[in-house]
């Protein structure tokens, strides 16, 4: 199974793609999509869903896992990450894929075992479950992959956490 990991954010969102047999992942690939803080924020999300069309129809991912919003502080933030979450959600649902949603917590008990853990725990362990020689940066990076990771550890439960993508 081919897993596509997002982590939303709409000036850095990260991507990672890992393929997953018999409880073994291989890294098919991982990166950023920025965007320009000077475009209008309606440029910015047609960037967004361009790019992540494009990475899906470059590596034809079976699924996708997407990290879920968590409560910020700050307001106007949270609202503009909802909307490149959207942005991200209508590509992939567009693109007729299975679409699952995990929260931080989630993702940090499936690849640390503690929901509590701090990032330098959970990209460690991203280099260590995906044999890499150093943690992928920016650190949205290595968050998407550990929610491709999250995603492959849960998959035998993750029809709990599907969003209904009319698939």
């Amino acid at each position: 199974m081919r897993i596509l990991g997002i982590d939303p954010g709409y000036a850095i969102l990260g991507y990672g793609i890992v393929d997953f047999n018999n409880s073994h992942y291989d890294v098919a690939g991982y990166g950023a999509v920025t965007t320009d803080k000077d475009q209008e924020m309606s440029l910015r999300l047609k960037h967004l869903y361009s790019e992540i069309s494009n990475i899906i129809d470059l590596y034809k991912p079976d699924a996708v896992a997407v990290e879920e919003l968590f409560f910020n502080k700050n307001a106007k933030t949270a609202i503009l990450v909802a909307q490149a979450r959207g942005a991200v959600i209508t590509a992939c649902v567009n693109k007729g894929l299975p679409l699952y949603e995990y929260t931080p917590l989630q993702i940090k008990q499936a690849l640390v075992g503690y929901g509590r853990a701090d990032k330098q725990q959970v990209q460690y362990m991203v280099k260590l479950i995906l044999h890499l020689n150093e943690v992928p940066k920016p650190d949205d990076t290595a968050d998407a992959l550990a929610v491709a990771v999250c995603h492959g550890n849960s998959s035998n439960a993750s029809g709990i956490f599907r969003i209904d993508s009319g698939v």
